[in-house]
């Protein structure tokens, strides 16, 4: 889909959300009017007349803004009939036309592979088509240019799901983040290599490279056969397309098969993925002699968390369903609310960003009258060890809200259990005041792409973003940083966002 958008009676923010919003799935935008345009889209009737001419408008689906916004609410494609602008003259028929193709590189790809800008004409003409017995060649047409996968792109699944559940801070749906991931030939060595380097060698700099490319990789809606293809892509720099050449020349990644086949690094990596154990005590565990999980058993030296981490490490790196977590996101809710009546629960994480699986639950809590949250987590723990949903502790930070020692915030880590098996999960707990709470969810939902981007953001105009606030720093004349004000008073996630001046993102549009 290739779409002129008129500008005229539409906010210049809401305007640029829309643009990145229809870019990022796919489609094109032209910036005036050409033979290449598919799509008009305006506020009304009167702005795309006077922008375009009602002569050029025949040949051209028209349709009003809210088309956009609806089916990124939605999660997937809407029928276009009530969102088209009709004019007087074409009342009773407006022309659709054959989908478009969207080039790609070197690839051709109908509209219709683009997850959430597929070609709704396509949609809405191929039934009554084949219901009138017409000739099959049309339907054809549709098909060719497709998704190059083995199979039929009628049974291709959309991009998200739609799952209607109770939602928090705006959000009246829940999308499913389920990414077309039709390049797993090249995400799966790469999301190797990214473990790796955390796990085992301790390199921040190059896991987080490959952390975001595969944020991006993932999303490709079509197949990868050349790097031409996705030349220009966010966070593919020319080092990585080399590799990614590699693979698809090869089948290979040298420099993972080569850490692959060195022991060292192997042990590393075993040792590292332990709940507690970093890649620096992964490094003296190694020095001591231990080869096997087996080995730690035996050591004295790891902390009783780090014990609690060893036992359950079978259990804690499985994923966990996104159904389950609602279940046990709602026997928190149920709990808190029995203590503190009008708490706020939230789990956020990849599961509020809308991953259909998760590694851990990460809650954040708060209460709207800005006292009842104080001296609440040993109450809560309790109450969840008592009905058998708590398990093992990890970590208990210190009830700074009780004793008002510090920020305010209280912390727990530990496992918990699903109802009716003995599996262990790993559970998170923040509990923040009412006015640090936005920040908190914002943090604690991610992904960490986002939240160092808004921390640079922040810097760039003079604050220092965290979990507790936004605050205007003081620097002197050689630009050090001498002490920092009081958090500027956000009451959302949103106001967070427009004081740093940073286009909104749905929780769902935070996996970048």
């Amino acid at each position: 889909m290739t779409a002129l958008f008129v500008e005229s009676g539409i906010q210049p923010r809401r305007l640029q959300i829309w643009k990145q919003k229809f870019e990022q799935f796919g489609g094109k935008l032209e910036a005036h009017r050409s033979k290449h345009v598919t799509h008009l889209f305006a506020a009304n009737c009167k702005t795309l007349q006077d922008r375009i001419g009602h002569a050029s408008l025949k040949k051209k689906v028209s349709l009003k803004y809210e088309w956009i916004e609806d089916c990124l609410k939605a999660g997937h494609i809407l029928p276009s009939e009530k969102y088209t602008l009709k004019f007087p003259s074409d009342q009773d028929t407006l022309a659709l036309e054959e989908p478009s193709t969207l080039a790609l590189g070197s690839s051709t790809i109908a509209s219709g592979s683009s997850p959430l800008l597929e070609d709704h004409a396509s949609r809405d003409t191929s039934q009554s088509v084949d219901d009138a017995g017409g000739s099959s060649t049309k339907k054809k047409k549709r098909r060719e240019g497709m998704i190059t996968t083995e199979s039929d792109p009628a049974e291709e699944s959309h991009w998200m799901e739609v799952i209607k559940e109770g939602a928090h801070m705006g959000m009246l749906t829940a999308p499913v983040y389920t990414p077309p991931d039709l390049n797993t030939h090249i995400t799966g060595p790469l999301k190797e290599i990214r473990d790796i380097y955390k796990e085992a060698l301790g390199d921040d700099r190059r896991y987080f490279s490959y952390y975001k490319a595969l944020s991006v990789l993932e999303k490709v809606p079509f197949k990868i056969t050349s790097v031409d293809q996705i030349k220009g892509l966010p966070t593919l720099g020319k080092s990585l397309l080399d590799t990614i050449q590699e693979i698809l020349t090869t089948g290979k990644m040298s420099k993972l098969e080569h850490l692959k086949a060195d022991k060292k690094v192997k042990v590393l990596s075993l040792f590292g993925a332990v709940w507690g154990i970093g890649p620096s005590t992964a490094q003296k565990l190694y020095d001591k002699g231990h080869r096997s999980l087996e080995d730690l058993k035996t050591d004295t030296s790891l902390t009783p968390a780090q014990r609690v981490g060893l036992e359950f490490h079978e259990d804690i790196i499985k994923r966990i369903p996104r159904h389950e977590v609602k279940e046990m996101e709602t026997i928190v809710q149920k709990a808190a609310a029995e203590l503190r009546p009008n708490i706020s629960v939230v789990c956020g994480g990849s599961y509020r960003r809308g991953k259909a699986t998760v590694g851990d639950l990460d809650i954040v809590i708060t209460h709207p009258d800005g006292h009842s949250h104080t001296g609440l987590m040993n109450e809560l723990l309790a109450k969840l060890k008592n009905e058998g949903f708590l398990a093992e502790d990890l970590m208990h930070g210190h009830q700074h809200s009780t004793e008002g020692t510090d920020s305010g915030v209280d912390t727990y880590f530990g496992l918990c259990k699903y109802p009716g098996r003995e599996q262990r999960h790993r559970i998170d707990f923040k509990i923040y005041p009412w006015e640090m709470y936005p920040f908190g969810l914002l943090a604690w939902t991610g992904n960490d792409v986002l939240n160092r981007r808004l921390r640079i953001v922040a810097e760039a105009k003079g604050y220092k973003l965290d979990d507790h606030g936004l605050y205007p720093v003081v620097r002197d004349e050689h630009g050090n940083r001498v002490k920092s004000g009081a958090s500027m008073p956000c009451k959302s996630e949103r106001e967070i966002f427009d004081t740093l001046g940073f286009p909104w993102l749905e929780p769902h549009e935070r996996n970048l």
